[in-house]
């Protein structure tokens, strides 16, 4: 793989201390600014959205009364409380950062998203995070990743997932004899139903010619090696090589 520009896609859950459930685990974000200075130190440019189910899920918070529209807006508000919890970790494992939010914020908490100014980060090789999904309800991360990849002009979208390899026939958890993909193509996803990523982003992806690369987050060096294709994944690509 010769990628020049990727965009990781990190949930919230999978960057919260598994023992106090919401906290950022510190030593986890150090692995990741670590993973990142290597990187980056190879010119290859990171950009990042990130989520934030670990504060706030928007789709159970209509169950108790929460109207969609506010509880959307309310898990924009975490992903940029998350956003700007990486940037102090990176920061102080000397990894230059920016967060860029589609909300509008406060100059004194972070910086609106606009493009020209993310590819300028970039080109300067800063990572950049991106914050507030799309800015809009109804919109998952996945969708924001998709979008903020194909508006970056970004080669390929690294999605880190909690335990989970790649891209199954069925769920690995419940049928021992699921079959992994080692490569997909958009329509087959999209055929076949199967829920890795929602058909917004799929489609998006697809219209851009973006590879997707779904992989375990939890393994060790994850990053590096999911970019040089050293660990167990699934390529979800627009056609077959």
């Amino acid at each position: 793989m010769n990628y020049k520009r990727v965009l990781i896609k990190l949930s919230g859950e999978g960057l919260a201390n598994k023992e106090k459930s919401l906290a950022i685990d510190n030593e986890l974000v150090k692995k990741f600014a670590e993973q990142l200075k290597e990187i980056t130190n190879k010119g290859i440019q990171v950009a990042i959205v990130v989520g934030g189910g670990n504060f706030w899920r928007g789709t159970s918070a209509e169950k108790n009364g929460i109207q969609r529209v506010r509880a959307d807006y309310i898990g924009m508000l975490a992903t940029t409380m998350n956003a700007l919890a990486l940037q102090s970790g990176f920061e102080n494992n000397n990894l230059s950062c920016r967060v860029l939010s589609s909300l509008t914020m406060d100059p004194k908490v972070c910086e609106v998203y606009i493009n020209e100014k993310a590819k300028k980060y970039l080109n300067n090789g800063e990572v950049v995070i991106f914050a507030g999904g799309t800015g809009r309800p109804f919109f998952t991360t996945d969708t924001a990743a998709t979008l903020f990849a194909s508006e970056i002009s970004a080669d390929a979208i690294l999605m880190g997932k909690n335990n989970v390899d790649g891209v199954y026939d069925s769920d690995p958890k419940y049928n021992s004899n699921a079959k992994k993909f080692d490569t997909i193509t958009y329509d087959e996803l999209l055929a076949k139903n199967l829920k890795v990523l929602d058909q917004t982003a799929a489609s998006m992806a697809k219209e851009n010619n973006i590879d997707i690369i779904i992989f375990d987050i939890n393994e060790k060096n994850a990053l590096i090696k999911a970019i040089q294709n050293k660990i167990s994944n699934t390529i979800i690509t627009k056609n077959r090589g």
